[in-house]
């Protein structure tokens, strides 16, 4: 009986941490399947707030401490604004600019900037395979989030057609296509993970959670109703449900699994598995939405998840290249040994016969 209970957990852990990322991949193609009835920052705040009020709930049904001092309230706030506020007021306006599987991969290459900062901050090591990832993904996002003419024009040595664009249309050039806005959502959420760590010692994660999602999803409505019009005017049936599931799933359940496994694990490591969101995007993208991407695109999207694989598995394939290198050297001399006894053997072979021949010959 224990053992069955043994394999069950087991199966389900892996399920968990995976859990996460699908339901954001999934999420992302839901939102940007609504985002042209609504508008962005109003789809941010109904993603945060309802969400934020769900994980509350559950909080209190499983007996966990309230927030109960100013400093414990301070970065709550602190959170919501980074995590809450500026990661999903750049992630809806960026989607308006970009597709949903594009976007997931600008989204997800968080777990780079996680890497050095957990570095510095939290002395994680990062190693040779960790640096190695994060120099593809520096090429990849840049594949990604430059246009394919610049990329195209530096592959062919021609840098006079981008230095002659002047910064202020190389600025506007950079925003208009959304991908860079991803990456600004991507670099708050980087910043959230890691003050994760801080905030969980003074509040319950789960508590915290619920708590950031109110409190960054609140200006994001406030903003809405002063910069923003016809919000939900347009929504259909279907956007409703596609908005639920956004919500109740791709915000109160993934961040509330993710930010739980956060605060006691490798924040590297895990925000690494991110790399799984991307292709749950592109994969339910093209499915539902049919967006299709450029080569130069593609190129960047394989970069880009390879840099991510190097560094959730820099750990293995440093002890896997250690241990081939330790036998290789400790085989070295064994087969010297051999070889060793090998000749001797032979020269004592040879001796041998020699010996039975001088006794043969006089016979003959």
């Amino acid at each position: 009986m224990q053992s069955k209970l043994t394999e069950s957990k087991l199966t389900v852990a892996p399920l968990l941490l995976v859990a996460p990322f699908f339901l954001w991949g999934t999420a992302m193609v839901a939102m940007k399947g609504t985002i042209d009835h609504t508008t962005p920052l109003f789809m941010a705040g109904v993603r945060l707030v309802p969400a934020g009020i769900i994980i509350l709930i559950a909080a209190i049904a499983m007996g966990r401490t309230q927030p109960k001092t100013g400093i414990a309230w301070l970065w709550i706030a602190l959170f919501g604004f980074v995590d809450g506020a500026l990661f999903q007021g750049f992630l809806a306006e960026g989607l308006m600019r970009t597709g949903a599987g594009l976007g997931s991969v600008m989204i997800d290459s968080q777990p780079l900037a996680v890497a050095l900062m957990a570095r510095f901050l939290f002395a994680e090591q990062v190693g040779l395979w960790g640096w190695l990832g994060l120099a593809f993904g520096i090429v990849g996002i840049s594949l990604i989030g430059l246009p394919d003419d610049w990329v195209l024009a530096a592959l062919h040595g021609q840098w006079g057609a981008i230095a002659g664009q002047s910064s202020v249309n190389v600025v506007q050039q950079l925003f208009q296509s959304g991908e860079w806005l991803m990456l600004l959502a991507a670099l708050s959420m980087a910043v959230g993970t890691v003050l994760v760590r801080y905030v969980c010692q003074h509040v319950d994660p789960v508590v915290a959670t619920g708590w950031h999602m109110i409190f960054g999803g609140v200006p994001l409505f406030v903003l809405s109703g002063v910069f923003e019009a016809q919000q939900w005017t347009h929504l259909t049936g279907y956007d409703w449900l596609a908005l639920s599931y956004a919500t109740v799933f791709g915000s109160a359940i993934a961040y509330g699994l993710f930010f739980y496994f956060a605060a006691s694990g490798n924040l590297t490591s895990l925000s690494s598995l991110t790399f799984l969101t991307p292709v749950f995007a592109l994969l339910f993208g093209n499915l539902v939405l049919s967006e299709v991407l450029t080569s130069v695109q593609w190129v960047g999207v394989g970069l880009t998840l390879v840099s991510i694989y190097l560094i959730n598995q820099r750990e293995v394939l440093s002890r896997l290249f250690q241990t081939k290198f330790s036998q290789r050297v400790t085989s070295q001399p064994e087969n010297a040994a051999v070889s060793e006894v090998t000749q001797l053997g032979s020269k004592s072979g040879e001796a041998s016969a020699q010996l039975v021949l001088s006794e043969i010959e006089p016979e003959g």
